[in-house]
């Protein structure tokens, strides 16, 4: 709406669609900015949102204004709401398909498909496990999108975790670089972690924010609101599709007032008045009973523990936590102590929230790790990586004696304001003896408040779904039993039957039209990508399998010199062993080796020699079962022939 000698009209812009790959978004339509100089002519009116339907301006009377409008705009009396425009279903159902992220914890990423256009949700990485010993990292298996790269139409991010973001510079070439919609701080963190890929595609962004329709395809319009989780710029979705509204809130957790109540509540509501045929939540937290501890409950807590120490204060938690920093900076401010910061990733995504008014501090309050010998002890917060044991990151290193500025020393109090993720128990426990040793007076989420999750537990799932009411239910994220409880809740709480609750694997391919969601027998690829070092996908289950025998039954080296003309051993065999048994203290066992190994060269015929591929075969077979009888044991047998 614009005021124009006393006049108020609505704008209506000349484009008509909202289109995602339109360069020109919403917000830039809106900006009535003069062309001719430096002075916009119009001014938005305080309250007014560029990308809600009706956006109100006060205008300067100039002599270029009626120009501008004349080129850049319509004034008329009635303003026509733009529409998202999705078309009508064909007969064509709409393929949907997790490719990870729904038997782990971690490794996000799902799309969706009708027709010739394909809609990605996610590019997460996962954390290795046990299973896979040496690797780097875990990315979804992308070969279906890579066989189909010309229909992607756009990949959605929810939000900046790893386990949603991680993946993009390992994979985005290969899906033909697709434009990435994301909020500002998302796109941010996504850009600094390129800078380590200087070989990788340079993404393109949409930026989007809460409350905004994007128009990606023909077939697929999204709109975007706004939630809560454990890092800022967070966003759910609707998707608009042919077949029908589905939704997909990302990851989220309730946020509280002074006053107990969840906030926000309105924005679900209105998501459930536009008609849900399908939603889709988050299971991480679904075994989880009652609400999530109230983030201003963590802060009294902290700040209580901070009072009460006499010397340095460290805390250790998660880099991406960044609402959790932009607290302890804040109580740091106010109790008087200068703020270190311990950790690459920490420092980055503490500069980029900074840069972009997320986190907020005064000039000074932050000091580097080199200056800390300049103040007091009880003037000192350090915020550190490593609150889950990782062997390289700020607080293990500090307790291993490998940190250059910090040494642990009695009196210092360490916060671990965090979780344990699945599969850390030993190395937390670790770090908290290794702390203890040396002096520190250790606090964890078990003993005090002091840590909340972002995922939202089951009362905060089930008010979500009492909101939406959706016809399907269909939970994500999480481990096969975490989904399982997610779909029971919902047949409790909307009293869905349990064939309108969906339980798909990764790679499964379920089919979505307007009256059903049901899981096909067909199956993409979904198995584990590897990222080891600079190979990305080289490392397949032979060679885990092989990691796993090495580390639990070892290996023997059995190097056999022989006449290359005769077939005859020229020397004893020597026998290298690592991690199976102590040659020195075995040396029976070893004589009985080599004795195995003559007969076994031995059975050549006469004036023949032994081929000695075939010889390797018979030495690894025969030398294996041999020593399997002797110990029990099935350490990796390694023949070398050399033949002279």
């Amino acid at each position: 709406m614009v005021r124009y000698k006393g006049a108020c009209f609505e704008i209506r812009p000349r484009i008509r669609s909202p289109g995602g790959n339109n360069p020109r978004n919403r917000s830039e339509w809106w900006n009535l900015v003069d062309t001719y100089g430096s002075e916009p002519y119009a001014e938005r009116l305080e309250g007014s949102n560029p990308s809600s339907d009706t956006v109100k301006y006060k205008v300067d009377h100039k002599n270029k204004f009626n120009k501008m409008i004349t080129r850049r705009a319509e004034i008329t009396k009635t303003a026509k709401k733009p529409q998202h425009i999705v078309s009508r279903a064909s007969g064509e159902t709409l393929k949907y398909v997790p490719l990870g992220g729904f038997e782990e914890v971690g490794r996000n990423m799902m799309f969706f498909e009708y027709g010739d256009e394909i809609l990605i949700i996610d590019a997460g990485l996962q954390f290795p496990e046990i299973e896979t010993p040496g690797v780097d990292y875990i990315i979804p298996n992308t070969s279906y999108l890579e066989s189909k790269k010309e229909n992607i139409k756009a990949l959605i991010i929810t939000h900046g975790h790893y386990d949603h973001i991680g993946a993009i510079p390992y994979i985005l070439d290969k899906i033909g670089n697709p434009p990435i919609y994301a909020t500002r701080l998302t796109k941010e963190i996504i850009m600094k972690r390129q800078e380590d890929f200087p070989h990788s595609a340079r993404p393109v962004f949409e930026i989007v924010t809460g409350g905004e329709t994007k128009q990606i395809s023909k077939n697929f319009a999204v709109t975007f609101f706004d939630v809560v989780h454990n890092i800022p710029d967070g966003v759910g979705m609707i998707i608009r599709t042919p077949v029908g509204n589905i939704v997909h809130p990302g990851e989220f957790k309730f946020d509280y007032g002074v006053d107990g109540k969840p906030r926000g509540l309105e924005v679900w509501e209105q998501v459930g008045k536009e008609g849900v045929h399908t939603l889709m939540l988050d299971s991480t937290g679904s075994e989880v009973p009652g609400f999530a501890l109230s983030e201003r409950i963590v802060e009294q807590e902290l700040e209580k523990i901070f009072r009460a120490a006499k010397g340095r204060i460290l805390v250790g938690t998660f880099a991406s936590l960044i609402d959790r920093m932009s607290e302890i900076i804040k109580i740091g401010e106010k109790l008087g102590r200068r703020i270190a910061l311990g950790g690459f990733s920490m420092k980055s995504n503490i500069e980029i929230a900074r840069r972009l008014g997320y986190v907020k501090f005064a000039r000074g309050a932050i000091v580097p790790l080199e200056d800390l010998h300049k103040y007091k002890d009880d003037k000192i917060l350090i915020l550190c990586t490593g609150a889950q044991g990782e062997q390289n990151a700020s607080l293990m290193r500090i307790i291993n004696g490998e940190h250059r500025q910090i040494k642990i020393k009695p009196g210092d109090t360490v916060v671990l304001s965090s979780s344990v993720v699945p599969g850390n128990e030993r190395s937390v426990q670790n770090l908290k003896d290794g702390l203890t040793r040396q002096g520190a007076l250790v606090y964890h989420h078990k003993m005090l408040d002091i840590h909340s999750s972002g995922h939202a537990p089951q009362e905060e799932l089930k008010t979500v779904m009492r909101l939406i009411k959706p016809r399907f239910f269909l939970p994500i994220h999480g481990y096969y039993f975490m989904r399982w409880r997610n779909a029971q809740l919902a047949q409790e709480e909307l009293k869905l039957k349990p064939e309108h609750t969906i339980l798909p694997d990764n790679g499964s391919v379920i089919e979505i039209t307007k009256e059903s969601v049901k899981i096909t027998d067909e199956q993409l690829p979904a198995y584990y990508v590897m990222v080891d070092g600079l190979g990305v996908g080289d490392v397949g289950e032979v060679v885990l399998r092989d990691r796993r025998t090495l580390a639990q039954e070892g290996m023997v080296v059995i190097i056999t010199t022989m006449s290359k003309d005769s077939g005859r051993i020229l020397k004893n065999p020597d026998i290298i062993s690592r991690g199976f048994i102590y040659l020195k203290e075995n040396q029976e066992l070893l004589d009985d080796i080599r004795r195995k190994i003559r007969g076994i060269v031995g059975k050549s015929p006469k004036g023949q020699a032994l081929d000695a591929d075939y010889a390797k075969t018979l030495i690894r077979d025969q030398i294996g079962q041999f020593l399997y009888n002797k110990t029990q044991r099935r350490p990796m047998i390694l023949p070398v022939i050399i033949e002279v």
